[in-house]
């Protein structure tokens, strides 16, 4: 027999059952209703679903048949007018065999109420951090040591040796116990982290800031929804026919979880959807060859088969891993990841069970990850469909009241980005020194040393003492300072012009300059420069310094090639 397509849609009073038949032998339809099981059949199509509410058949229902796409559709009355069927997205649940459908334990504690253990779970602390209970006597004498969903598997890699090294980052999982795990797991992690990588994305944050602007389609879906209106988001989230397909292959089953093994289904769940939300982001919902290895790395249930005790453990965790692994190493991207996965949450089980469908797709589609689907993202699928959305609500505000802040990672992040900070300033500075212009030192000379007004040296407090002397003793002085360098540029000028010194026309034009620096200080330059302009065809050099001019030919000292040129400013005592 061959389970058909089919999907629910419901209003106030009816409910309407659309089942795809190509092919089927029409004339054979054999339908069967009665209270919330519904039993459809049509050679080779056979369909058995128990309802999450009554129906009856009172003479009301419809049935046709589409004979151009292949389409039963047959509607339904409700018993109750009015009631809510929650759950018609979930295929899985739907096609579960009509029977007692409860999880509980067939061992119960004698004189406690019924109820009494579902309500001490639907108040549990999420918060609280429980140390699990670890007996190392059991660990050597069984030498395995259990993973999977809910550990229920062992002895999975002692015969796919080949692909454990393309899947997982633990090593022997089949003799590793839970803590030895998470101390391997952290030394792993230590080991990775490179600062380099992390400034630089620190840094150099453009593409980081595009990818935190992105919305996944359930974030999309909550903006502008108050929180009361949430309640009814879960039916409005839709599967498309692939995610339908997944749903009907899916094998319906019960898992029989105690309480602590329940408590750690759920922070595994909140492991794979951090990790899940990451590459939704980052992909900004474009899947590519790098989401498996990007989803498995990211999630320490994936790679290390981690037995998280508490909320915080799963944050810092995700946290940790996206600073070391992933191509963009964000802090930023973790916070957002938080954010989006709360979103899921508050979506309800149909859009978490949509997340972990896409997830159980990428897997499948990668070789050899889908060994993952077979270890927890196929019972994950099948085991959220019957979770109460009472303990989705608890946990996700659970979720909200949690954070996590750069400090908790271990990595000393805050302290990594000062100090970058610091080297980014000294480079800047440094870059801004180089940039400044520099002009040849024999041309240097300060503006408090020289006033544009008389030519004499200008008064100023820190050289003062060095002028107290005789002026005929201090030209005398300044003139056996300055001849090295004249009689170097008497070398320079010979060699690039090759023609005779001419001390009389260098002394006429330093005259003539100083002439032009006395009468108008701030158009000294245009007027020079023109000077030298017309007198560029004659050829000069300087002529021994006669007195009462050393003060000039130090500040200058001109040549007809080169035709150098200093602008001196005015001294703030002559502004």
């Amino acid at each position: 027999m061959i389970t058909p397509a089919f999907e629910l849609v419901q209003d106030e009073d009816f409910l309407t059952i659309n089942i795809r038949i190509p092919y089927a032998k029409v004339s054979e339809i054999d339908v069967y209703i009665e209270g919330d099981d519904f039993k459809f059949y049509a050679k080779p199509y056979f369909l058995r679903l128990t309802l999450p509410g009554r129906i009856v058949e009172d003479g009301r229902q419809k049935a046709n048949y589409n004979s151009d796409n292949g389409t039963f559709t047959i509607r339904v009355p409700k018993e109750t007018p009015g009631q809510n069927f929650e759950g018609l997205n979930l295929l899985t649940s739907l096609l579960a065999p009509k029977g007692k459908r409860s999880t509980k334990s067939l061992i119960e504690e004698i004189g406690s109420p019924d109820g009494a253990e579902e309500e001490e779970e639907d108040e549990f602390d999420w918060q609280i951090e429980q140390t699990p209970f670890e007996d190392a006597t059991d660990d050597v004498l069984n030498s395995q040591c259990t993973y999977g969903f809910g550990n229920s598997q062992k002895g999975v890699f002692n015969r796919l040796q080949e692909e454990l090294n393309d899947i997982i980052d633990l090593r022997d999982p089949d003799t590793t116990a839970p803590s030895e795990r998470t101390k391997r797991r952290l030394a792993a992690e230590n080991e990775k982290f490179n600062p380099d990588h992390y400034l630089a994305d620190f840094f150099e944050d453009d593409t980081i800031r595009h990818l935190l602007k992105y919305k996944p389609w359930w974030v999309v879906e909550l903006s502008g929804m108050s929180f009361s209106a949430t309640d009814s988001l879960e039916n409005k989230v839709t599967f498309n026919d692939k995610e339908k397909e997944q749903l009907r292959k899916l094998t319906n089953k019960s898992y029989l979880l105690d309480k602590k093994t329940q408590h750690l289904v759920y922070l595994g769940l909140i492991d794979l959807l951090l990790a899940y939300c990451y590459e939704i982001r980052v992909t900004e919902g474009e899947r590519n060859v790098e989401s498996a290895w990007n989803i498995r790395k990211l999630s320490g249930t994936l790679s290390w088969f981690e037995n998280y005790t508490c909320i915080k453990d799963v944050l810092v965790s995700f946290g940790r891993r996206v600073v070391c692994y992933p191509l963009y190493r964000h802090f930023s991207l973790v916070t957002k990841a938080v954010k989006d996965m709360v979103a899921a949450f508050r979506m309800g089980k149909a859009a978490v069970l949509k997340c972990l469908l896409d997830i159980h797709s990428i897997f499948q589609e990668n070789d050899p990850a889908y060994i993952l689907n077979e270890l927890y993202i196929t019972d994950y699928c099948v085991w959220i469909q019957r979770v109460k959305s009472k303990k989705l609500s608890c946990l996700c505000e659970s979720l909200q009241a949690a954070n996590i802040s750069k400090s908790d990672l271990g990595f000393e992040l805050e302290e990594l980005e000062e100090a970058g900070l610091l080297v980014q300033e000294e480079e800047k500075t440094d870059t801004t020194l180089d940039t400044v212009p520099r002009q040849p030192p024999a041309l240097i000379a300060s503006s408090s040393d020289f006033s544009p007004d008389t030519g004499e040296s200008s008064p100023d407090e820190s050289t003062s003492s060095e002028h107290t002397s005789s002026e005929d003793s201090s030209d005398e002085h300044e003139g056996k300072e300055a001849m090295p360098l004249i009689e170097e540029l008497r070398l320079e000028q010979n060699a690039d012009a090759g023609t005779e010194i001419n001390e009389n026309t260098m002394v006429l034009e330093s005259d003539h300059l100083k002439e032009f620096v006395n009468t108008d200080i701030s158009s000294g330059q245009d007027a020079a420069s023109k000077h030298f302009q017309s007198d560029q065809e004659t050829t000069e050099q300087p002529t021994e310094r006669s007195p009462g001019k050393g003060t000039n030919r130090e500040l200058l000292e001109v040549t007809s090639h080169k035709n150098l040129l200093l602008f001196v400013e005015p001294s703030e005592d002559n502004q």
